[in-house]
């Protein structure tokens, strides 16, 4: 294959941020390893195309998305883990984020994509738009009532449900 230094470089450059945002959506360490490998695989595969026409970030970050949502429609995907971690001290900062995570996880699969893709990777949202192949108004709506649901989650309240 031609170019296969420059896959290397970008596969090196790309994983960690790749991991980090199909942890993300997933919740799961090993799950977010796997769609990151599947990610490279993809992107491998299709390297002499997607190259030659440009932009290889957002054609990784759509194969990815891609890679998550087919995972969470297939029946196996439906696994929950059990193991407890022990008891740590953590700090309010870490309780805080994982708090966060946790009500993050209660959305459903597309509207969890569609939050990561705007606050955490800072996509606009003509592009979560092109990037989940939904029309732009899928997008304006979903972050309003998935903003909203985390909103009430979030409320003092309801705080204490996720410790």
């Amino acid at each position: 294959m031609r170019n296969e230094a420059e896959y290397v470089e970008f596969a090196e450059a790309s994983v960690e941020r790749l991991r980090s945002t199909a942890f993300l959506m997933c919740r799961d360490w090993h799950l977010a390893q796997d769609l990151t490998q599947i990610t490279l695989t993809k992107v491998y595969l299709a390297w002499a195309r997607v190259s030659r026409a440009g932009n290889v970030d957002a054609y990784a970050r759509k194969v990815l998305i891609r890679a998550y949502l087919d995972h969470v429609r297939r029946r196996s995907s439906g696994e929950v883990v059990t193991a407890t971690l022990p008891e740590t001290a953590r700090d309010d900062t870490q309780d805080l984020r994982l708090t966060l995570l946790d009500a993050l996880a209660l959305l459903p699969p597309r509207d969890r994509a569609i939050v990561v893709l705007r606050y955490w990777e800072d996509y606009s949202v003509e592009r979560v738009a092109e990037v989940l192949g939904v029309p732009v108004s899928v997008v304006t709506t979903q972050t309003t009532r998935s903003l909203a649901k985390l909103r009430r989650l979030l409320s003092p309240d309801q705080v204490e449900l996720f410790a």
